[in-house]
């Protein structure tokens, strides 16, 4: 299944992988890796993750206290928003 990215998507990354850098550039190496490989799971079985009240799926990283907000269309997920467990849990919904 074809994976599209809300255009803010990337700048939610890259504000992540910027924190993890800075303690270590393997870390934030490591944390790339996780969130493709949870991604990639999204994308071929998009009904594994869990369903929010919002009518989005919520897949959460193991290792790293982040998810990502994902609506399943016909032929493909769209990651609205890569937020931190702590941010607020509005913050990216209005990302359509």
């Amino acid at each position: 299944m074809e994976v599209e990215f809300h255009p803010l998507v990337r700048g939610d990354v890259l504000e992540a992988a910027r924190k993890y850098y800075d303690i270590s550039p393997r870390l934030a190496g490591e944390f790339d890796v996780e969130l493709k490989a949870t991604i990639a799971k999204a994308a071929e079985n998009p009904l594994r993750f869990h369903p929010t009240g919002e009518g989005f799926r919520r897949a959460n990283l193991k290792r790293f206290p982040y998810h990502f907000l994902y609506d399943v269309q016909p032929a493909r997920i769209r990651i609205l928003v890569v937020r931190h467990h702590r941010r607020h849990p509005d913050f990216g919904l209005d990302r359509r």
